[in-house]
């Protein structure tokens, strides 16, 4: 019965990797949209993040095979939303440390003068 599983998990072409790709980023699109709270918001952005991984690593599997492009714009992206993630909460911390809470709709404070 293994046997039979294996080649079809071997199997795998450019094509599933771009559909889950493209569900990650739909999963984190739909969490940006939906959601009140900035920590959400955050987590959905990072999955967002790692759909664009899963298209770098998966073209460069599949298309530049002698470089290692796909992998450092995935290396850069992670660093990037480390970056963002720690902007992130220390802004939060800033805002619940002043006593207001993290409903994005009731906290204006960042939005500049037109907000």
């Amino acid at each position: 019965m293994i046997n039979n599983i294996i080649p079809i998990i071997l199997n795998v072409s450019l094509s599933h990797y771009l559909i889950l790709s493209l569900i990650v980023f739909c999963i984190g699109l739909f969490g940006i949209l939906c959601s009140k709270t900035l920590i959400r918001i955050l987590m959905s952005i990072e999955l967002m993040f790692c759909a664009c991984n899963i298209n770098f690593i998966a073209f460069a599997n599949y298309l530049d095979l002698g470089n290692l492009l796909g992998e450092s714009f995935a290396v850069f992206v992670i660093s990037v939303s480390a970056i963002e993630a720690a902007i992130g909460i220390a802004i939060l911390i800033c805002i619940t440390k002043s006593g207001k809470d993290i409903i994005t709709d009731t906290n204006k404070e960042l939005g500049g003068r037109n907000a």
